[in-house]
């Protein structure tokens, strides 16, 4: 196996990094185009640091480029890089993965029909943002307990989360400017007729209290009315990190890995 970072320059001019890893025996990444499974989050300060994943090799051994964008918004690149893809700086996050995503294109890496989106929570936000954006960059997108219906559970002071999150979304209850920017973005709302999106995949939980699945319901359903190939699977005993136990993870993950396959048409490889 092999790594690279690489960096994609923004719309901008920001130069965000991303993290490759292959198998060496399907030659160099970028000699030509390959599929490719881009993950992002962007949020919290979070900062996607290099792990070793077992699930990961069974992609990696099929030819599949694994790639992470670390877009504006997590905390790689210091604290500034959070301030810039926060609040009213929201919108960079997305904007830094669709560019990451053109730029592993425009370098020969992968295709549009080729590659898989990939975001879990506020990432799952990222990705319904991302397909709204630009979904004729993508082949597929997993969204995993995705945070898609944004606007209408920060509006809503009963939830456990809402009034805390507003130091990382803003506080749309009370100001006009945070409430039109977040409907702007927001992936429910933004939903589009006449738009040619790629097969989706929003994977939630009965009892996640953090993202409630009715916001995955939602979204994959305002999907299916404009003609999208939208699946919702629902775990029915978990919350929002998932199934409990090594072994049900594990399978939840395949499953997730299948259908990414699928996408790829890699489904019948060994």
């Amino acid at each position: 196996y092999a790594q690279a970072r690489v960096w994609a320059t923004t719309q901008d001019g920001a130069e965000v990094p991303i993290s490759l890893v292959w198998k060496r025996s399907f030659g160099d990444a970028g000699a030509s185009p390959r599929a490719l499974h881009l993950y992002g989050y962007g949020s919290y300060e979070h900062s996607i640091e290099p792990g070793f994943s077992v699930a990961r090799l069974s992609a990696l051994d099929r030819g599949i480029i694994f790639a992470v964008a670390h877009v504006r918004g997590g905390g790689e690149m210091g604290r500034q890089w959070y301030e810039d893809g926060k609040l009213l700086q929201k919108k960079n996050s997305f904007t830094d993965f669709v560019d990451c995503a053109q730029h592993l294109i425009d370098e020969g890496y992968t295709s549009a029909d080729r590659m898989v989106a990939e975001g879990g929570s506020a990432g799952g936000l990222l990705m319904g943002a991302v397909a709204n954006i630009a979904p004729e960059l993508f082949a597929g997108v997993l969204a995993a307990v995705p945070f898609v219906d944004a606007l209408t559970s920060i509006l809503d002071e009963d939830l456990p989360l809402t009034v805390i999150e507003w130091d990382e979304w803003g506080d749309p209850l009370h100001d006009p400017e945070v409430y039109a920017y977040m409907k702007s973005y927001s992936p429910y709302e933004n939903v589009r007729e006449g738009v040619t999106y790629p097969r989706i995949l929003a994977v939630t939980s009965l009892n996640d209290t953090r993202v409630l699945y009715v916001e995955p319901a939602k979204w994959v359903a305002r999907l299916r009315e404009v003609g999208a190939d939208a699946i919702l699977k629902c775990e029915m005993v978990a919350g929002h990190g998932g199934v409990s136990g090594r072994y049900n993870s594990w399978h939840e993950r395949a499953f997730e890995l299948a259908w990414i396959l699928d996408v790829l048409g890699l489904a019948d490889t060994a």
